[in-house]
């Protein structure tokens, strides 16, 4: 899943500031185990990840050293009374798939014969996850119902990247994503498709995320090319190419409570809720949404976080490696000054005309 980053600090401050409370992740399609950004909460993390792939899920419950994550072989899949299911059993994800035309397909075809021979560990690596021994798809983990069964209503970010039923999946969590007052949805999208509501397109995916309450926060972007002009891959397996249409993205949604639409939903939240949501954008890289939520509920906040450490911790990331440090306040002081240091394309442009000038003089 793109969008999330390495950048620990800020999210080490607010595990610590959680006492007993957990960050709590969902992830759907965990193949290769959970994101390693997770492993900053330690024991605060509790997180259930699911995938079909056997084998790789004894391998990650093998290696996983944190006992509160939990790796799960099953689909996941949707109640059979929901109005979605035969769509679910038949794979009616897509609509104007140019898959079969993309230079990934033909490459595909090319090693056939070299597929054949790879054991299921490669073939994960190489994410043919269809080729390998599968848990049962008519056994579905239904994720309300496993939530329900285990009292678990508070969940905090949900991943969900299973190549193809991933928005049925996504709109069957429409209730967990209210009672268990989700902050944020990470899910792979996709740019082609057509005006059917119920197929996997980033368009329907944003209408239904816009009418739970959410808002579109990062957007990634994987091009692949045509077959008819193949591009170098990006990666060591067929994949994403150097240039080509859009294909897909990761998609990273958030609950945006700093808008004054959702102070009524603040409030319900509480304070917990709102640490870990700053936690969530300093770990997506956008510490100006969590600082944001920092300056906003500082009323809330204090007494249970160290707001104005948090804050310094944040610029520090908004700085980045080898720039000097400063605190919140010098840093804010420094914008409000219109100091050179916000404006680098100026900066740029004035050297280049000065050294342009030097040049012009230069007998």
């Amino acid at each position: 899943m793109e969008g999330f980053g390495t950048a620990a600090p800020f999210a080490r401050l607010v595990a610590e500031a959680l006492g007993t409370g957990r960050m709590t992740l969902i992830d759907i399609g965990c193949s290769s185990g959970i994101d390693t950004v997770w492993r900053v909460f330690g024991e605060r993390l509790r997180a259930l990840a699911f995938d079909p792939n056997l084998t790789e899920i004894q391998r990650l419950i093998a290696e996983e050293s944190l006992s509160g994550v939990e790796y799960i072989a099953a689909f996941v899949g949707l109640s059979p009374d929901d109005p979605a299911t035969p769509r679910m059993r038949a794979g009616q994800f897509w609509a104007r798939s140019p898959w079969d035309r993309l230079s990934v397909a033909r490459t595909g075809q090319l090693r056939a014969a070299a597929v054949a021979t790879m054991d299921a560990a490669e073939r994960t690596r190489n994410n043919l996850w269809t080729q390998v021994d599968l848990a049962d798809p008519g056994k579905p983990v239904v994720l309300a119902s496993l939530l329900k069964e285990r009292g678990i209503d508070d969940v905090d970010f949900i991943k969900i990247d299973v190549d193809g039923a991933d928005f049925l999946i996504l709109r069957s969590l429409a209730q967990v994503l209210e009672d268990a007052k989700v902050l944020g949805v990470g899910i792979e999208v996709n740019f082609f498709g057509s005006d059917d509501p119920d197929v996997h397109t980033l368009h329907n995916v944003d209408r239904f995320m816009k009418r739970q309450g959410f808002e579109l926060f990062k957007l990634s972007s994987r091009p692949y090319s045509m077959a008819a002009l193949p591009a170098p891959y990006q990666l060591t397996i067929p994949a994403q190419t150097t240039f080509g249409r859009l294909l897909q993205g990761d998609a990273l949604y958030f609950r945006d409570a700093a808008a004054p639409e959702n102070a009524v939903w603040v409030q319900k939240a509480g304070v917990q809720k709102l640490m870990k949501l700053a936690a969530l954008f300093s770990i997506a890289n956008l510490p100006d949404c969590a600082a944001e939520v920092l300056v906003m509920y500082r009323h809330l906040l204090e007494g249970t976080f160290d707001v104005e450490g948090g804050l310094d911790t944040l610029v520090a990331q908004a700085l980045g490696e080898g720039e000097p440090r400063m605190t919140y306040r010098e840093y804010i002081a420094a914008f409000e000054a219109d100091a050179p240091r916000f404006w680098p394309a100026l900066t740029a442009a004035a050297r280049n005309e000065e050294a342009h000038r030097s040049e012009s003089t230069t007998p």
